[in-house]
């Protein structure tokens, strides 16, 4: 079956038209995607009411070129590209395109598709493609996987149908896309029109009417069927577009009937209705009636007389004319069957014979005359009203003038006051006459007069009063949301002048600087909203004027309390950093807020303490700093309308670093040149980080940083010149602490171990000369020989706690190892130094018994230093020497440079000592 890409330029249903033909192109097969190398054929379609006289010749197109002339209307083509054909006695085609395809797969759709058709897509692949399946896509999206015969098929098009198309089919590894079709259903045809042949007919005659739609060219081949209703019931129906009827009057007491008619296909469901219409039919107007109302009876000058005209039939439109003698009045169309109207005044002119014409286009037909006889009373009169100024006011006296300007004398005249009757005048002279009236607020309403001459009395137009009452002193009144104006409230002022004519005009000032007005168009009163700023606190009064003089309120004075603004803290020491000891200064400031402010501090959010500030500002609170008050501190500002909190402020006390104790320790029980001795400094107190130096003989060794605290160690590998005195520093920035001094001495050449030497022994032994130990010796041993003595607890060495052990060489004619240790026992102000003796066997006794000789220096702190010998005996050991040592040392130090210690750096320290009274160098 062919598919008909185009048909003749217009082909109306009816059958009626005949334009001049248009070549067609039909293809078969109806596609117009190909494979490369297949053919379609292309048939020329013209008319066959032009081609059946005489044999044409038909010339094809390619592009814009002639391709071929030919007797034949077929063409066998494979190339691409846009095809059209002609006769001579026909229009050139339209142009259709054909691709020959070299893709692996396509897409095969007509050309064109039209509701309601039976439309059929094809994806098609190359011959030496096989493929597994084939999916077809509508819009992007899969509609259906294909059977085998790879088609798909739509019964009935329809705008659902409308989208773009394409399909999809994959190979072992490949996987291929056609081309994209784009499917537009178009509409089959229009909804038909109905028209009627004539337009319009009057009654008893035929009238003809057309059901008119047309078909697309490509469909021109389709049947359609009609259907003509009457009021809903089926008149007519077969393939006739047309109607033809008679005496469409018939039935028209009850209304004019309604038609309209329907086409539809045949071989579809395609179904449409034209809009309901109804047949005009003309009827000829009657003859008119012409009545005058008022009766003529009572036609006096100066009434309304209104002339009615109206034909019983005739079809509108109908054309009225009212007439006064041959003079024409007045035309008018109706457009219903009520007839027309005309009013006149009637003055003594009007007095004559009306008549009036009807005319719906069948001629105009006149009705009877009638007629008027006009007599005149007295004209309506005017009412003036006359007050001394530009407008009444309480107390001028009103003129009420009233003046009819035609009318037979004599003349009463009557004056109203809201229809309430205030006086009657006879005029003395002319024709008009005045009444007076003082006014008060109650003349304000309409007021009118009348005129009677006896044919009836005539009333002026009211005229309106309005006594305008002087505005009284308003009354200010400021409303805020609560109990006090606070910044950011919509305040509302308030102003009422109890009497007073409308309208007024209300006005607000600030401190005598205006702000804005508001009308009352009626009076009463007026509002100005203000949103409220520090700056709106002041004096306030308001304004109320009616044109008769302004009139001030009373001042209504105004405080904006201002909310505290967030504070700011601020901590204040005496430093640049908080130490232990200091008082610390709070400082709480909120910049803005109405006073009295109340401040609160806090600290880990636990209230210290509060301070009020009667004038807004600041306030400060003192706090003694112990280790105790490192945390977070804040504050709040308070004056009544909500706390306000401000940043939390970090505070970290810094603790001074306490005095450092020294320990040196050793691999053995001696120290020979090679060792490696650990230098230990440990300040038990202080805020990290703390900053610890070793010194020798006043000699930097090293310094180490502890970031968090705790104690600091320095390892010396040892040699003869490292005897001498060992002390250390701890520094955390608040002052340098030194430690007792350790002294150590190293004897190379004898390769013997001498013993711990002792902190703060060293410069009291190095003073004593070879007499003093032999003195000492000597000492020891007298009391032995009396009996002995009982040492004191306290300052036995197995009560107290030494550090590690130190070592000091002595001379080598001395067969002992004195241990030298700093002794505190109690932790109190004595502190004092051992030497104590060790017996290593026979090898070294030097006596006959383990008793020695212990010479303590003990210092108090109230008698100074102490010369005490004692004797002392223990197991293995004695004391040889003993010093107290009550004053700690102050720190001082030189930088030079130690050679064969390790450190690049020029820090050198100095411990000095306080001097001691000459009784406690003997």
């Amino acid at each position: 079956m062919l598919l008909w890409v185009s048909v003749l330029v217009l082909a109306p249903v009816s059958g009626q038209f005949e334009a001049v033909p248009k070549a067609v192109i039909s293809l078969h097969p109806p596609w117009t995607v190909f494979f490369k190398g297949e053919a379609v054929t292309l048939t020329c379609h013209v008319s066959h009411i032009y081609t059946a006289k005489n044999r044409e010749l038909y010339q094809w197109y390619l592009g814009t070129e002639i391709l071929r002339e030919i007797p034949g209307n077929t063409l066998k083509v494979q190339d691409s590209g846009e095809y059209k054909c002609q006769t001579q006695n026909s229009l050139l085609s339209d142009g259709v395109t054909l691709i020959f395809s070299t893709a692996k797969l396509i897409l095969q759709a007509p050309p064109s598709v039209f509701e309601g058709d039976s439309v059929t897509l094809k994806c098609q692949a190359n011959v030496d493609l096989a493929l597994k399946n084939k999916t077809l896509y509508k819009n992007g999206k899969m509609l259906k996987i294909l059977d085998e015969s790879s088609s798909f098929h739509i019964q009935q098009a329809g705008l659902k149908d409308n989208g773009e198309y394409h399909c999809a089919g994959s190979e072992i590894n490949c996987s291929f896309s056609s081309n994209r079709i784009k499917i537009q259903v178009q509409e089959l045809f229009p909804h038909p029109v109905l028209r009627s042949r004539p337009s319009w007919t009057t009654s008893g005659k035929q009238l003809t009417l057309i059901c008119e739609t047309q078909l697309p060219p490509q469909k021109s081949d389709a049947q359609l069927q009609f259907r003509f209703f009457r009021d809903g019931q089926i008149v007519e129906e077969g393939s006739k577009n047309f109607l033809k009827i008679r005496n469409p009057s018939s039935g028209m007491s009850k209304g004019p009937s309604y038609y309209w008619c329907e086409a539809h296909t045949v071989t579809s469901n395609v179904c449409k209705k034209s809009q309901k219409s109804q047949i005009h039919v003309e009827v000829p107007v009657s003859r008119p009636v012409l009545t005058l109302s008022p009766p003529r009876a009572q036609a006096l000058e100066g009434r309304r007389v209104t002339l009615h005209c109206e034909a019983r039939r005739g079809s509108p439109p109908i054309l009225y004319q009212f007439y006064h003698g041959d003079v024409l009045l007045s035309s008018s169309s109706a457009h219903t069957a009520r007839g027309e109207s005309f009013s006149i005044t009637l003055t003594a002119e009007s007095s004559g014979k009306y008549s009036c014409t009807a005319d719906n286009g069948f001629g105009p037909q006149r009705s009877d005359t009638r007629s008027l006889s006009v007599t005149v009373p007295a004209s309506r009169p005017i009412l003036t009203l006359r007050v001394p100024g530009t407008r009444a006011v309480v107390g001028d006296v009103m003129e009420l003038h009233c003046e009819a300007h035609r009318g037979s004398p004599p003349i009463l005249y009557r004056f109203y006051h809201d229809n309430v009757l205030l006086g009657s005048r006879w005029p003395l002279s002319g024709r008009g006459t005045s009444f007076s009236l003082p006014l008060t607020p109650e003349h304000s309403g309409s007021y009118a007069c009348e005129a009677d001459n006896g044919l009836g009395a005539q009333r002026s137009d009211t005229a309106s009063l309005r006594v305008t009452v002087p505005a009284s002193r308003p009354v200010l009144t400021l409303r805020v949301p609560g109990t006090q104006a606070v910044v950011g409230d919509v305040m509302e002022l308030h102003c009422e002048a109890h009497r007073g004519s409308p309208p007024i005009l209300y006005r607000f000032y600030h401190d005598d600087v205006f702000l804005g007005s508001s009308s009352a168009p009626s009076g009463g009163r007026a509002s100005f909203n203000l949103s409220l700023t520090p700056e709106h606190s002041g004096s306030y009064a308001c304004e109320a004027d009616n044109g008769l003089g302004a009139q001030r309120s009373d001042t209504a004075s105004l405080r904006v309390t201002v909310p505290a603004s967030r504070p700011v803290l601020t901590l204040r020491v005496p430093g640049t950093q908080a130490v232990v000891g200091d008082v610390m200064e709070l400082h709480c400031e909120a910049h803005r807020g109405s006073p009295p402010i109340l401040y609160r501090f806090y600290h880990d959010d636990v209230f210290l303490g509060s301070s009020s500030a009667p004038s807004g500002g600041r306030a400060s609170f003192n706090l003694s700093l112990t280790p105790e008050h490192s945390g977070s501190y804040a504050c709040e500002a308070d004056n009544g309308l909500g706390a306000q909190r401000s940043e939390v402020v970090p505070l970290n006390v810094t603790v001074p670093a306490s005095r450092p104790i020294l320990t040196l320790r050793a691999p053995g029980d001696q120290a020979f040149p090679g060792d490696v001795m650990e230098l230990h400094c440990e300040a038990h107190r202080g805020s990290p980080p703390i900053l610890y130096r070793f010194y020798h003989d006043n000699v930097i060794l090293e310094s180490s940083s502890v970031p968090s605290g705790g104690g600091a160690s320095f390892n010396l590998s040892l040699t003869a010149e490292h005897t001498g005195n060992y002390s250390c520093e701890a520094d955390n920035g608040l002052g340098a602490q030194c430690s007792e001094v350790v002294t150590l001495s190293i004897s190379g050449l004898t390769g013997s171990r001498l013993g711990p030497v002792a902190t703060g022994v060293a410069g009291g032994l190095l003073g004593m000369g070879g007499l003093a130990v032999v003195a000492l010796l000597l000492y020891c041993r007298l009391p032995r020989k009396a009996g002995g003595r009982t040492s004191d607890p306290s300052r036995n060495p197995s009560n107290s706690d030494p550090q590690e052990p130190t070592y000091y060489n002595v001379p080598g004619w001395i067969e002992l190892q004195p241990v030298y240790s700093n002794v505190n026992p109690k932790g109190g102000d004595v502190v004092y130094s051992e030497v104590r003796r060790i017996q290593e066997g026979n090898k070294h006794a030097v006596a006959s018994d383990s008793s020695a000789l212990r010479l303590l220096w003990t210092y108090l702190p109230s008698h100074g230093p102490i010369a005490s010998p004692q004797p002392y005996s223990a197991q293995g050991s004695s004391v040889i020497y003993s010093q107290a040592q009550g004053v700690p040392p102050t720190c001082h130090h030189e930088e030079t440079h130690v050679p064969n210690v390790g450190s690049s750096d020029t820090d050198t320290s100095e411990c000095h000592k306080p001097e001691k009274s000459s009784e406690s160098r003997g």
